[in-house]
């Protein structure tokens, strides 16, 4: 980092906050995703099913990584039912997110 004048502390902060960025992302801690799945976010689409088609899987494979039948799993990227916290928390390990990535 640099002190100069023409370098202020607030552009310090962001280079500082990049690079522990890169760190997380090297570690294996942080990840990138691509344009197309962030769209599918913002458009107000599930994210349960927006995670399940980014990790590759299908709903076959996550109900049964998350120990759910499929129609729960069906229903719930349908929004058509809202499931309980340990439902979503079954689904948010199997898809190595946090449940909070599902809301």
């Amino acid at each position: 980092m640099n002190n100069r004048p023409d370098h202020p502390p607030e552009d310090q902060q962001d280079e500082e906050a990049v690079r522990s960025f890169h760190q997380r992302l090297l570690d294996g801690n942080e990840e990138l995703i691509p344009s197309e799945y962030v769209e599918r976010f913002v458009n107000g689409e599930h994210p349960v099913k927006v995670w399940r088609e980014f990790r590759g899987l299908s709903a076959d494979e996550l109900a049964e990584k998350a120990a759910i039948s499929i129609s729960d799993l069906s229903q719930i990227e349908s929004g058509e039912r809202a499931r309980s916290i340990e439902t979503f928390e079954k689904i948010a390990v199997a898809l190595a997110i946090s449940v909070d990535d599902l809301t």
